[in-house]
């Protein structure tokens, strides 16, 4: 590869809950006069994900516990929130002052559960991350090959880094497309051998697409074309989860 394109799909609807988020894709790139080709990689923001398969809450229906009731109090936060952030978590990575990190039950760790009302569609809501964000990918995959275009989906999201400051999208599900590439047992040009080089292109790529999507700008998708790639419909994002034992930082 010597170049890529990258570009927003602008005109999506106000996403709700049913929306064909394939079909939707695919109706406002052919309007904007960029369609979806295949070889294409399409990166989709989790949030309308969730808005489409209905994974929000309203604030109003939360009964929260008294953890969340007397911790909220203490910083200042919405107990509602923190109780939905509870509930999405496997387990507390760290609590620190505010700050919440959690384990998911999909196995991110993340800040809040992944939990966030930025765009939710209206006041007082809450948006969560998908169930099952490879059964999603797939699910917009499987639409746009019906359409006879054989694009890789990569589902993102926002989330911290450790380390560093500032926040970048990654990857939280993919179809189509390995999530890494691995150099393990390749020879750079003067003989060394990687031993423990292996890239995640899933996160490269989302993070790329960001800086089309941004979040405000009410592009949610972004398409990365001239990106190549094996098509591995058997791919998932399990590969980039760092397994407890051998996270020395959790």
């Amino acid at each position: 590869m010597s170049s890529l394109q990258i570009f927003g799909v602008p005109g999506l609807p106000e996403i709700v809950e049913g929306t064909d988020l394939g079909a939707a894709v695919l109706s406002a790139a052919q309007a904007a006069g960029t369609p979806i080709e295949s070889g294409d990689v399409v990166v989709v923001t989790s949030k309308i994900v969730s808005k489409a398969e209905g994974r929000t809450v309203e604030l109003n229906d939360v009964d929260p516990s008294p953890f969340a009731r007397e911790w909220s109090e203490r910083w200042e936060k919405d107990p509602a929130v923190t109780e939905i952030v509870l509930r999405e978590a496997k387990r507390i990575v760290r609590q620190l002052g505010p700050v919440l990190i959690t384990e998911t039950h999909h196995g991110f760790v993340c800040a809040n559960s992944g939990v966030d009302q930025s765009s939710s569609g209206a006041h007082g809501r809450a948006v969560l991350l998908p169930v099952d964000s490879d059964a999603s990918a797939r699910g917009i995959r499987t639409t746009f090959l019906a359409a006879g275009v054989d694009a890789a989906v990569i589902i993102s999201d926002t989330f911290g880094r450790a380390w560093r400051e500032g926040q970048t999208d990654i990857a939280i599900g993919v179809a189509g497309i390995d999530p890494i590439y691995s150099y393990i047992g390749q020879v750079d040009p003067h003989g060394h051998e990687f031993k423990v080089q292996a890239i995640c292109t899933a996160d490269e790529l989302a993070g790329a697409a960001e800086l089309v999507k941004g979040n405000v700008s009410r592009v949610p998708v972004a398409v990365i074309r001239g990106f190549a790639f094996e098509v591995d419909d058997t791919a998932t994002i399990a590969p980039v989860l760092r397994d407890q034992s051998r996270d020395l930082f959790r």
